[in-house]
């Protein structure tokens, strides 16, 4: 609750399986110009399953973590699973109101060139809203050589989760993300639609409320059943801490990147299913000042090649504990990848169970590192930092790293805190954009995380956005100086 939930760990022996192949593959010839196998099969059943498709979304996810992409016929659906359906790279070069940014380099100054964009193994599925059949596909960006564009945040947390078990790390995550229900035919604030709910008393937050759960179980029925025809593991939903608020809890994965897929695809599920019951579903990180904002929460734990949990164990206390230093060192710099708004800064209040402060604790919700109360087998580490809204692949590329640099530098963290984080010593963090970016501009982990083109594509969009925000006369600064 308030930007949190308990989910169980799953120790799953580890897959190192890629979910597409290289632009080399070796069967690709005579697969009729599949990517791989695996894509051949996977086209072929949905299509065999499906064979009146009429449309098809392709969708991808830019470093804001703004899904973006375009509609098409029903029969261009096989491109994707071949040689690639053609996008702009510059699509990763847009701000968070899809402008383009000059100074990332990827717009006409480079040509404005074309990529490949292709089919995510696993990602095809029935778009369930869609007043026609329609299908969509995540795809991930390559260069007009093949290569993987590192521009593209999928391709960078590939690139990561690779490198970690070629050393014999696996790990093993789950996300938990909040949201908030909006009724669009009631204003709430300066034309903000109302939580529903708020009209029973701004003060009933009805916290883990089940008649909240019942009066919305169409909703969350047909979110669950998006989310089963779409291979989603939805583990939990709860009602959270205010009005219209509630929280999705998704099933461990051994698979980060499909782990990191889970959060783009339910965060478009949350919100198709919403606006087919008459609603509006945000995961903005901070709708309402008076109540909590809405959180993604990581749980991560790490497997030996064995599927064995490192953690687990008197010296698996001792790994956890130096991943927790490598990830409370790093926390600074990499505040702009887990709160990636203006807006999201507004969440980070001292009481707020959103941390303000770099330390952790066990069983302690007011930290930003908390170990859960769990079996020695599934001791992981909770991450509480990062809004609704942040791009996943960049949360999961930035914790993975942090964790390997403090497991492999065998580092040691401060003393856990005790009771109320927020009155603790420990190291403050950033709380407004441009001081995060000013850490994350002099940052040589945020180049290690996230990859030198991301990591100056990111910086460059997010200066843009500050400079937007600085732009703007707010009508408080009207109404007291004119």
């Amino acid at each position: 609750m308030h930007d949190t939930a308990v989910g169980s760990a799953e120790t799953s022996a580890p897959s190192t399986a890629p979910d597409i192949a290289g632009p080399n593959a070796s069967d690709s010839a005579s697969l009729d110009g599949f990517i791989s196998s695996e894509h051949k099969a996977e086209y072929e059943a949905f299509i065999a399953e499906h064979p009146d498709i009429e449309a098809v979304e392709f969708l991808m996810v830019d470093p804001n973590g703004v899904m973006r992409g375009k509609w098409a016929p029903g029969d261009s659906l096989k491109k994707a699973f071949q040689e690639g359906v053609n996008f702009p790279m510059s699509l990763h070069g847009l701000d968070v109101w899809g402008r383009e940014v000059a100074e990332t380099g990827l717009h006409i100054e480079s040509g404005d060139k074309d990529g490949y964009c292709r089919a995510t193994r696993g990602s095809l599925s029935i778009v369930p809203w869609a007043k026609r059949k329609t299908a969509q596909v995540l795809l991930q960006t390559f260069t007009p050589e093949g290569e993987p564009f590192m521009a593209d945040p999928r391709q960078v947390l590939k690139h990561k989760v690779a490198e970690i078990n070629d050393k014999g790390f696996f790990p093993v995550v789950a996300f938990e993300l909040e949201f908030y229900l909006l009724d669009p035919d009631t204003d709430w604030d300066d034309g903000m639609p109302a939580p529903v709910g708020a009209a029973a008393g701004p003060d009933r937050l009805r916290m883990y409320g089940l008649d909240d759960l019942a009066e919305h179980a169409e909703l969350f029925d047909m979110i669950r059943d998006a989310a089963s025809a779409q291979d989603l593991p939805i583990d939990t939903i709860i009602k959270e801490a205010a009005p219209g608020q509630f929280e999705v809890n998704l099933k461990h994965r051994s698979n980060p990147l499909r782990a990191a897929d889970d959060v783009i695809m339910l965060r478009r599920i949350v919100i198709g299913c919403a606006r087919a019951h008459g609603l509006t579903a945000t995961f903005m990180a901070k709708p309402f000042l008076e109540y909590a904002g809405n959180g993604m929460h990581v749980h991560a734990s790490m497997l030996d090649a064995a599927g064995d949990n490192i953690f687990s164990g008197t010296e698996g206390r001792q790994k956890l504990e130096a991943a927790v230093a490598g990830l409370l060192k790093t926390m600074p710099e990499s505040l702009l990848l887990f709160i990636n708004t203006w807006n999201g800064f507004r969440r980070i209040t001292p009481g707020s169970y959103a941390p303000t402060r770099a330390v952790w604790a066990d069983n302690n919700r007011s930290v930003a590192l908390r170990i859960p109360v769990s079996t020695d087998e599934n001791r992981r580490v909770e991450h509480r930092i990062a809004g609704a809204d942040a791009n996943p692949y960049l949360v999961m590329s930035a914790l993975l790293q942090g964790m390997m640099e403090g497991i492999e530098g065998g580092l040691k963290p401060p003393p856990p805190a005790e009771g109320n984080a927020y009155e603790e010593e420990g190291l403050y963090l950033p709380d407004d954009m441009d001081d995060a970016l000013q850490l994350t501009a002099r940052s040589q982990f945020i180049d290690r995380a996230l990859g030198p083109l991301l990591a100056k594509v990111y910086r460059d969009l997010k200066r843009t956005e500050i400079l937007a925000f600085w732009g703007e006369i707010t009508p408080l600064e009207r109404t007291t100086y004119l």
